[in-house]
Protein backbone atom coordinates (compact mmCIF):
# COMPACT_ATOMS: atom_id res chain seq x y z
CA UNK A 1 0.00 0.00 0.00
CA UNK A 2 1.49 3.16 -0.85
CA UNK A 3 2.33 5.60 1.62
CA UNK A 4 -0.15 8.52 0.30
CA UNK A 5 -2.00 11.38 2.09
CA UNK A 6 -6.12 11.00 2.50
CA UNK A 7 -8.03 8.17 3.19
CA UNK A 8 -6.38 4.44 2.77
CA UNK A 9 -9.77 2.62 3.28
CA UNK A 10 -12.98 3.32 4.35
CA UNK A 11 -14.31 7.07 4.90
CA UNK A 12 -13.61 10.37 3.32
CA UNK A 13 -14.12 12.40 6.47
CA UNK A 14 -11.55 15.69 7.68
CA UNK A 15 -8.32 14.84 8.44
CA UNK A 16 -6.67 16.32 11.25
CA UNK A 17 -3.59 15.51 12.11
CA UNK A 18 -3.02 14.14 15.68
CA UNK A 19 -2.81 15.26 19.41
CA UNK A 20 -2.68 14.03 22.77
CA UNK A 21 -3.86 17.19 24.15
CA UNK A 22 -6.83 18.34 22.38
CA UNK A 23 -10.65 16.36 22.80
CA UNK A 24 -10.84 15.67 18.75
CA UNK A 25 -10.04 12.58 16.42
CA UNK A 26 -7.91 10.74 15.55
CA UNK A 27 -8.40 8.63 18.66
CA UNK A 28 -5.82 6.20 17.66
CA UNK A 29 -2.59 6.53 15.66
CA UNK A 30 -0.09 4.00 14.59
CA UNK A 31 3.46 5.39 13.88
CA UNK A 32 7.45 4.26 13.32
CA UNK A 33 8.96 4.39 17.02
CA UNK A 34 11.91 6.66 15.55
CA UNK A 35 8.63 9.45 14.74
CA UNK A 36 9.41 12.66 17.24
CA UNK A 37 5.55 13.44 16.79
CA UNK A 38 4.84 10.43 20.07
CA UNK A 39 7.96 12.16 22.51
CA UNK A 40 7.16 15.73 21.61
CA UNK A 41 2.85 15.04 22.07
CA UNK A 42 3.59 13.02 25.50
CA UNK A 43 5.93 15.90 26.86
CA UNK A 44 3.42 18.27 26.26
CA UNK A 45 0.71 16.31 27.54
CA UNK A 46 2.52 15.50 31.05
CA UNK A 47 3.46 18.87 31.25
CA UNK A 48 -0.38 19.99 31.16
CA UNK A 49 -0.50 17.47 33.80
CA UNK A 50 -1.67 14.53 31.82
CA UNK A 51 -1.09 11.01 31.80
CA UNK A 52 0.91 8.98 29.68
CA UNK A 53 0.56 4.65 30.10
CA UNK A 54 2.62 2.75 28.28
CA UNK A 55 2.01 -0.93 27.55
CA UNK A 56 4.06 -3.38 25.94
CA UNK A 57 2.32 -4.79 22.44
CA UNK A 58 4.05 -8.01 22.73
CA UNK A 59 1.88 -8.70 26.17
CA UNK A 60 -1.15 -8.02 24.24
CA UNK A 61 -1.26 -10.63 21.07
CA UNK A 62 -4.11 -12.71 22.97
CA UNK A 63 -7.74 -11.65 24.53
CA UNK A 64 -7.24 -12.47 27.46
CA UNK A 65 -3.35 -11.22 28.38
CA UNK A 66 -4.33 -7.82 26.93
CA UNK A 67 -7.55 -7.41 28.99
CA UNK A 68 -5.13 -8.50 32.07
CA UNK A 69 -2.99 -5.93 31.05
CA UNK A 70 -4.67 -3.26 30.76
CA UNK A 71 -6.66 -3.40 34.30
CA UNK A 72 -2.93 -3.94 35.83
CA UNK A 73 -1.46 -0.92 33.98
CA UNK A 74 -4.40 1.28 34.13
CA UNK A 75 -5.90 0.42 37.43
CA UNK A 76 -9.22 -0.93 36.85
CA UNK A 77 -11.48 -1.65 39.35
CA UNK A 78 -11.87 -5.30 40.59
CA UNK A 79 -15.31 -5.72 39.05
CA UNK A 80 -13.51 -4.81 35.47
CA UNK A 81 -15.10 -7.79 33.42
CA UNK A 82 -12.42 -8.88 31.19
CA UNK A 83 -14.17 -8.41 27.74
CA UNK A 84 -14.54 -5.74 24.88
CA UNK A 85 -17.64 -3.48 26.46
CA UNK A 86 -15.91 -3.79 30.27
CA UNK A 87 -12.84 -2.11 28.39
CA UNK A 88 -14.68 0.53 26.56
CA UNK A 89 -16.47 1.40 30.15
CA UNK A 90 -12.99 0.91 32.23
CA UNK A 91 -11.30 3.23 29.80
CA UNK A 92 -13.81 6.10 29.36
CA UNK A 93 -15.06 5.98 32.80
CA UNK A 94 -12.22 7.42 34.81
CA UNK A 95 -12.92 9.37 37.86
CA UNK A 96 -9.98 11.59 37.73
CA UNK A 97 -10.96 13.14 34.30
CA UNK A 98 -7.54 14.03 33.46
CA UNK A 99 -6.41 13.97 30.24
CA UNK A 100 -4.55 10.84 29.38
CA UNK A 101 -2.79 9.02 26.47
CA UNK A 102 -2.02 5.06 26.47
CA UNK A 103 1.19 4.13 24.19
CA UNK A 104 1.58 0.86 22.92
CA UNK A 105 5.24 0.27 22.50
CA UNK A 106 6.43 -2.66 19.82
CA UNK A 107 2.84 -2.99 18.73
CA UNK A 108 3.93 -4.88 15.56
CA UNK A 109 3.14 -8.11 16.34
CA UNK A 110 -1.00 -7.02 16.52
CA UNK A 111 -0.99 -6.95 12.83
CA UNK A 112 -1.40 -10.40 13.18
CA UNK A 113 -3.84 -10.87 16.10
CA UNK A 114 -7.22 -11.70 14.57
CA UNK A 115 -9.17 -8.95 16.91
CA UNK A 116 -7.23 -6.03 15.68
CA UNK A 117 -10.18 -4.28 13.80
CA UNK A 118 -12.93 -5.03 17.14
CA UNK A 119 -9.55 -3.94 19.79
CA UNK A 120 -9.35 -0.52 17.77
CA UNK A 121 -12.53 0.39 17.32
CA UNK A 122 -13.09 -0.30 20.92
CA UNK A 123 -10.37 2.51 21.56
CA UNK A 124 -11.83 4.84 19.34
CA UNK A 125 -15.40 4.01 21.08
CA UNK A 126 -13.96 4.44 25.25
CA UNK A 127 -11.85 7.93 23.21
CA UNK A 128 -15.28 8.60 21.47
CA UNK A 129 -17.14 8.93 25.00
CA UNK A 130 -14.36 10.40 27.29
CA UNK A 131 -13.49 13.06 25.09
CA UNK A 132 -16.65 14.48 24.01
CA UNK A 133 -19.17 13.27 26.35
CA UNK A 134 -22.32 12.97 24.04
CA UNK A 135 -25.18 11.25 24.80
CA UNK A 136 -26.99 8.98 21.93
CA UNK A 137 -28.64 12.39 20.43
CA UNK A 138 -24.51 14.09 20.57
CA UNK A 139 -25.60 16.23 23.19
CA UNK A 140 -22.96 16.90 25.64
CA UNK A 141 -23.96 15.26 29.19
CA UNK A 142 -24.04 17.48 31.72
CA UNK A 143 -22.92 14.92 34.58
CA UNK A 144 -19.49 14.44 33.16
CA UNK A 145 -16.31 16.44 32.47
CA UNK A 146 -14.52 15.08 29.02
CA UNK A 147 -10.69 14.53 29.03
CA UNK A 148 -8.71 14.03 26.34
CA UNK A 149 -8.18 9.89 25.96
CA UNK A 150 -6.00 9.30 22.67
CA UNK A 151 -4.09 6.04 21.81
CA UNK A 152 -1.00 5.71 20.26
CA UNK A 153 0.61 2.30 18.82
CA UNK A 154 4.74 2.46 18.38
CA UNK A 155 6.18 0.19 15.96
CA UNK A 156 9.58 -1.42 15.21
CA UNK A 157 9.34 -1.83 12.06
CA UNK A 158 6.30 -2.71 10.27
CA UNK A 159 4.91 0.70 7.83
CA UNK A 160 1.71 1.84 9.54
CA UNK A 161 -0.17 1.20 6.34
CA UNK A 162 -0.13 -2.34 6.73
CA UNK A 163 -2.18 -1.94 9.22
CA UNK A 164 -4.84 -0.41 7.35
CA UNK A 165 -6.70 -3.07 6.20
CA UNK A 166 -7.39 -5.34 9.54
CA UNK A 167 -7.84 -1.79 11.63
CA UNK A 168 -10.61 -0.44 8.86
CA UNK A 169 -12.41 -4.00 9.54
CA UNK A 170 -13.25 -3.29 12.94
CA UNK A 171 -16.95 -1.65 13.54
CA UNK A 172 -16.97 1.92 12.13
CA UNK A 173 -14.04 2.70 11.60
CA UNK A 174 -12.20 4.85 9.62
CA UNK A 175 -8.41 5.28 8.74
CA UNK A 176 -6.13 7.77 7.09
CA UNK A 177 -2.95 8.27 6.61
CA UNK A 178 -0.49 11.28 6.82
CA UNK A 179 3.23 12.31 6.95
CA UNK A 180 3.47 8.06 7.42
CA UNK A 181 1.22 7.76 10.61
CA UNK A 182 -1.92 5.73 10.16
CA UNK A 183 -4.43 7.40 12.11
CA UNK A 184 -7.87 6.17 13.20
CA UNK A 185 -11.64 7.38 14.14
CA UNK A 186 -14.75 6.56 14.16
CA UNK A 187 -17.51 6.99 11.07
CA UNK A 188 -21.20 7.31 10.82
CA UNK A 189 -23.84 8.81 12.31
CA UNK A 190 -23.65 7.29 15.40
CA UNK A 191 -20.45 8.85 16.07
CA UNK A 192 -21.15 12.36 15.84
CA UNK A 193 -17.74 14.67 16.32
CA UNK A 194 -19.56 17.25 18.02
CA UNK A 195 -23.25 18.35 19.53
CA UNK A 196 -23.98 21.50 20.89
CA UNK A 197 -20.93 22.51 21.90
CA UNK A 198 -17.32 21.60 20.17
CA UNK A 199 -14.44 19.42 20.93
CA UNK A 200 -11.30 21.07 21.74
Amino acid sequence: MADTEGPVTKGAGPRLGPSLTRRRPPWAVFTLRNDPWPAAATAELLERDGRVFRLDGRELLERGTLFTVFARELGFPGYFGHNWDALVDCLHDRHDEQDTAVVIDHADGLLGVDFLGVFVSVLCQAAWRANLRLDADGVPDPDWNPFALHFVFLLDSASPAAFAEAVSAGMDMEVSLDEGRLMATLAGDDWPTCGSGKPE
